[in-house]
């Protein structure tokens, strides 16, 4: 498995330089760096340089998680188009900041009442092919992540494969919400591995959002991994809600034992 890359996803709190100093210590290839709040691109863009140095200095490679509450498959076409322009500068932003890839959530904020599930999907396609063809166009890779919940869930993604050429993240603990155990979601790797470029391993107790340290759940990743053990080459993103780093390096240890 030495195609295989393993990282993390920053939280709100960690500074980048802190993350990559502990991402190196870790022995980690990249950190996925969380496009929000203090790191939104527009205060990143002043420190593209320096982000991009210091990741250099030591020797890991960038991914970014885009901003998730911009509505991309929203119905008003301001709001929509307002959405895609923003994630197209901070892709902008993620390139200069030497990143290689980005998750971006295929989710929608439009009140369910009013609307159709299918005008919403082809306002969400259309701005992915927009998205990943300005990515693509630069050597980025666009990765969408499936989201909890009946829009967009990951059975619905063979969709998206067939009307554009995005990339997919699978996160483990949002599939585990929809319903897939890990016999689902190997087996779902298994037919459309060569799609999915990022996992997101957010492991859970139950089907809520726990974002646990990797092995404190109940999501059985030596099933989930078995599809991956063939040649796959992507990115896996230990995605925990902590800024405790002893959480982040037990995740790790888990994880490398897995693998």
């Amino acid at each position: 498995m030495n195609a295989i890359r393993r990282g993390f996803v920053t939280q709100l709190g960690m500074e980048y330089e802190k993350a990559f100093e502990h991402a190196d210590a870790l022995g980690l290839d990249y950190v996925e760096l969380m496009m929000d709040g203090a790191h939104e691109r527009s205060a990143l863009a002043d420190e593209a340089d320096r982000v991009r140095a210091l990741a250099d200095e030591r020797g890991l490679d960038l991914a970014v998680h885009l901003p998730f509450r911009l509505d991309i498959a929203s119905p008003f076409q301001h709001v929509r188009e307002g959405a895609l322009r923003e994630l197209l500068a901070a892709i902008e932003t993620a390139i200069e900041c030497g990143a290689e890839k980005g998750v971006v959530h295929a989710s929608t904020d439009a009140w369910p009442p009013a609307w159709e599930h299918d005008l919403l999907h082809e306002n969400l396609l259309s701005s992915i092919h927009d998205l990943d063809t300005f990515g693509r166009d630069r050597d980025f890779e666009l990765c969408v992540e499936n989201v909890a919940g009946e829009f967009f869930p990951a059975e619905r993604f063979p969709r998206l494969f067939e009307a554009t050429d995005a990339s997919m993240t699978l996160d483990t603990g949002h599939a585990r919400m929809n319903g897939m155990d890990a016999t689902a979601m190997a087996d779902f790797l298994d037919e459309h591995g060569d799609r999915v470029g990022h996992l997101h391993l957010n492991d859970t107790r139950m089907p809520k959002d726990e974002h646990l340290p990797f092995g404190a759940g109940t999501i059985d990743f030596d099933r989930v991994f078995e599809p991956l053990r063939n040649g796959w080459t992507g990115t896996l993103s230990l995605e925990v809600f902590t800024n405790d780093w002893g959480y982040i390096e037990t995740s790790v240890d888990r994880l490398d034992e897995l693998l």
